[in-house]
């Protein structure tokens, strides 16, 4: 695909050059560069502690508590690694900034192969994250209506058309222009993120192993839970692996996020950025390791929380409480969706512009990204499966792009010394990010099977 340098301006109606407006000036990721550290960090913490957290006890579960432990420590430690590389490779051409994803896998595997290897998989993973974040808002907010009314409200939805309630606010969240004018949105979301976090393991802690407002202790067992067979085991193991994955996924938006940072040849975007994405590691972990520990550590393999995914959806009192995390859960979902929908936007338009010869204009954008929102809303709606889609995406699209392609791209481009530090360093994280890809797709592949077999969407109508 062509850098936004490449296409002729003046054909799309803008006039290139000093005082000019050029089609970078319209797209989502390039149309404004002035943001600052903080927002970088507010970003990747919207980014990155989503509805994942959520599904970490129950992959603790499958896990037990040294490897549970080890992929933790190991998720978080390989990430940030990766997520360093790519800070750093955003400006390693003096003078040329790798705003896109694939404009970087570009350079490190040549026009053509840059842009097979990494668009498909960077579109997978944010197409699938705002499909998964229609199902977790859409139940999120269900289970807040529930707790509210005591089974005293007569409204009754069915899950699918909660997911289209929560998806109509989309149609008009997602016409704001570019990263920077979601922000605040992006704020409000990182805030709900660390908040309901907090709450899914606060209330694990305080009540202990007694299931909160019952008197019901729940003798946590730390063995596996049990199984028929020796493959649903791995089925389930993999499965866990994916949703480890499927909660480290700001590296799909992160040059994109660092491209809205200005940059001089005295002070490079990466200052800043890496500053941002340090502050939003320290939350990740705060969020991350006491939801998944405690929250294990409470309920240990109880059959109720395997078979949910979601520690929200298991812990229903202090009611007030649980039903805040919820809505807190749909404020957050709201900000996440934008931030990864706003890359698929971009590259959205740039075809529509650069390919197709449109003009760029408001009603090229209501259309271009009303559509994406209607077939997120629909795919969304067909597979409501919260946990198997977690597993399925961490594997099959998020391990790529977050554990080893990072990695490749590094390698391909420094080419550092064989058996050196570096280069040592990158192909353990190859090896292990292409173990987990192949894991994770196939127990949440698995998982998907089997639970497309008690679902109906005629359920929906």
């Amino acid at each position: 695909m062509a850098t936004t340098k490449d296409v002729d301006d003046v054909d799309n109606g803008f006039a290139p050059g000093p005082g000019g407006k050029t089609v970078d000036d319209w797209l989502p990721v390039t149309g404004s560069r002035n943001a600052k550290w903080w927002y970088a960090a507010f970003h990747n913490v919207t980014a990155m502690v989503g509805a994942g957290v959520l599904g970490l006890p129950t992959a603790m579960q499958f896990l037990t508590w040294g490897p549970g432990v080890v992929v933790l420590v190991l998720s978080w430690v390989i990430t940030l690694y990766t997520l360093w590389q790519m800070v750093e490779m955003h400006e390693m051409v003096p003078g040329k900034r790798f705003d896109r994803y694939h404009e970087l896998g570009q350079e490190a595997f040549g026009p053509k192969l840059g842009l097979w290897i990494v668009v498909p998989q960077q579109l997978i993973v944010q197409v699938g994250v705002d499909i998964v974040y229609m199902v977790t808002g859409g139940k999120s907010l269900q289970k807040f209506y529930t707790l509210v009314c005591k089974g005293k409200c007569n409204l009754k939805l069915h899950t699918s058309l909660w997911i289209v309630i929560f998806g109509s606010v989309h149609f008009f969240l997602s016409q704001l222009p570019n990263f920077n004018s979601i922000s605040g949105i992006s704020l409000a979301a990182a805030i709900m993120s660390l908040s309901y976090s907090t709450i899914a393991w606060a209330i694990p802690a305080h009540y202990g192993h007694t299931i909160p407002g019952t008197a019901t202790y729940v003798h946590p067992d730390y063995h596996l839970p049990y199984h028929h067979t020796v493959g649903g085991y791995v089925f389930e193991v993999f499965n866990a692996l994916g949703t480890v994955a499927f909660a480290y996924a700001g590296h799909n938006v992160v040059l994109e996020i660092q491209a809205t940072i200005p940059s001089t040849p005295e002070r490079p975007s990466k200052i800043p950025m890496w500053r941002g994405v340090i502050l939003a590691y320290i939350v990740v972990a705060a969020c991350y390791f006491p939801v998944s520990l405690v929250g294990y550590w409470a309920y240990g393999n109880n059959s109720t929380l395997v078979g949910d995914g979601n520690i929200l959806s298991f812990v229903n009192f202090p009611v007030w409480l649980v039903a805040t995390a919820n809505l807190m859960v749909v404020v957050h979902v709201i900000g996440s969706y934008q931030i990864y929908a706003m890359p698929v936007f971009d590259q959205l338009e740039t075809v529509m512009v650069k390919k197709l010869h449109f003009t760029p204009s408001i009603l090229l954008r209501l259309v271009t990204r009303s559509v994406y929102v209607a077939v997120t809303i629909f795919v969304g709606v067909t597979f409501p499966f919260f946990g198997a889609l977690l597993g399925f995406f961490g594997g099959f699209a998020f391990a790529p792009t977050t554990y080893f392609l990072p990695c490749c791209i590094w390698l391909a481009v420094y080419k550092p010394k064989r058996f050196s530090a570096s280069w040592t360093i990158n192909w353990i994280c190859i090896i292990l990010g292409v173990l987990l890809m192949l894991t994770a797709t196939i127990g949440g592949g698995s998982e998907i099977v089997k639970e497309w077999h008690t679902y109906e969407f005629k359920d929906f109508w």
